[in-house]
């Protein structure tokens, strides 16, 4: 499958604002918005996601909240096939299945709707979101295609930050493609 350029990375990476201290002292925020209305880097990503995924016979592409939802809907639009989301608990409006991850301090969880896939056994899910960093939301929400009876062919990130160790959590469920390795 294909991969980015050098030079295709750095556009992309160019195209990305890092916050310092946000949302709390110590933390190098990644903001993406630069990128979504930089027409070049968001093209060239849309583009780069279409090529790779195109003959890659998937059914559905499931965002994570909420960033994932803006590259999953708008690959899912590009490739011609449904966009699954999963958000958080107490989001989504029809009966859910549910799962719980660890977060610093406590629990969260995320859910999908039971019928996400429609109701197709083995459906070919590809999960997105904009950042792999511990992996306890991507975990969480492979667990919960699987349990929809979807099957997650890749975890794409646009960003996999290497200083975590979140991806590597995350390939023992399924294939990882992160685009962009940030340190």
């Amino acid at each position: 499958m294909k991969t980015l350029t050098a030079e295709e990375k750095k556009i992309l990476l160019d195209a990305i604002r890092d916050i310092p201290d946000f949302p709390k002292p110590g933390i190098l925020f990644k903001d993406i918005t630069t990128l979504l209305n930089n027409p070049q880097a968001f093209n060239l990503l849309m583009d780069h996601l279409t090529e790779r995924y195109r003959d890659a016979n998937l059914d559905f592409v499931a965002g994570i909240e909420s960033r994932g939802f803006i590259f999953g809907a708008a690959l899912a639009a590009k490739l011609g096939i449904g966009f699954v989301p999963i958000r958080k608990k107490g989001k989504l409006p029809s009966t859910t299945i549910a799962e719980k991850y660890a977060l610093e301090y406590g629990v969260d969880e995320v859910e999908i709707h039971v019928d996400a896939f429609l109701n197709k056994e083995g459906a070919r899910v590809l999960l997105i979101d904009d950042l792999i960093a511990t992996g306890g939301t991507a975990e969480a929400a492979i667990k919960l295609i699987q349990a929809a009876k979807g099957e997650c062919v890749e975890a794409c990130f646009l960003m996999h930050l290497t200083f975590l160790d979140g991806i590597d959590k995350i390939k023992k469920l399924a294939p990882v493609y992160a685009l962009l390795e940030v340190a």
